[in-house]
């Protein structure tokens, strides 16, 4: 049980780290648009990130998929880019209760982007053949999805207390946090070594 514990930890803290605030940035872009009433597929789309995520690492621990840490770096941001940008160009469009099958393929798409960009730290850690790394990375992705519940929930407990007691609409709410994060994620962007060579 307590390599469970170890796992679980590796799994909250790489969502729930200060200095790696890009899984924080996208959940947050990710949820922006939806209130509590929508939390069925809030939960939905952060579990098929969560997938898409464990799906990278797998990849990596059974050797199918290498990719170089700096097209990595670069593309994360870019999924967070776009996602913000998504909400901003469809923000106050009335028929936004369609199915979750297009933003639920981009998310799983976007999960396996930011795995790849965990999977040689996760690789490093582990020793052994690859198939002793599936517990630990459930393990792992469970304390992943423990994580993005928390963030989630206090995404939406500061668009309620915003929405509520400042009374910004839903819109404004979505484009003003939409915009911050284009704002950060930019820089980051055109930071990137990718841009160096």
């Amino acid at each position: 049980m307590s390599d469970f514990w170890i796992y679980f930890n590796i799994g909250l803290k790489h969502v729930l780290n200060l200095f790696a605030y890009d899984h924080v940035l996208f959940l947050l872009a990710l949820t922006v648009p939806y209130e509590f009433k929508s939390w069925k597929r809030i939960l939905i789309l952060i579990s098929l990130f969560t997938l898409g995520h464990t799906m990278a690492l797998m990849l990596s621990v059974f050797n199918i998929v290498t990719v170089k840490a700096n097209i990595v770096e670069f593309l994360i941001p870019i999924t967070i880019l776009i996602t913000a940008l998504y909400n901003i160009i469809v923000s106050g469009k009335s028929s936004k209760k369609d199915s979750i099958s297009f933003v639920g393929i981009i998310t799983v798409f976007f999960g396996i982007i930011h795995g790849l960009g965990f999977s040689n730290y996760f690789n490093s850690i582990l020793s052994g053949k690859p198939t002793d790394k599936l517990l630990p990375l459930f393990e792992f992705a469970i304390g992943i999805e423990a994580a993005q519940i928390i963030v989630v929930l206090a995404a939406l407990l500061l668009a309620y207390m915003t929405q509520t007691l400042f009374k910004f609409s839903k819109r404004d709410w979505t484009l003003t946090i939409s915009a911050f994060i284009v704002g950060v994620v930019i820089p980051m962007i055109l930071q990137n070594e990718i841009w160096q060579k």
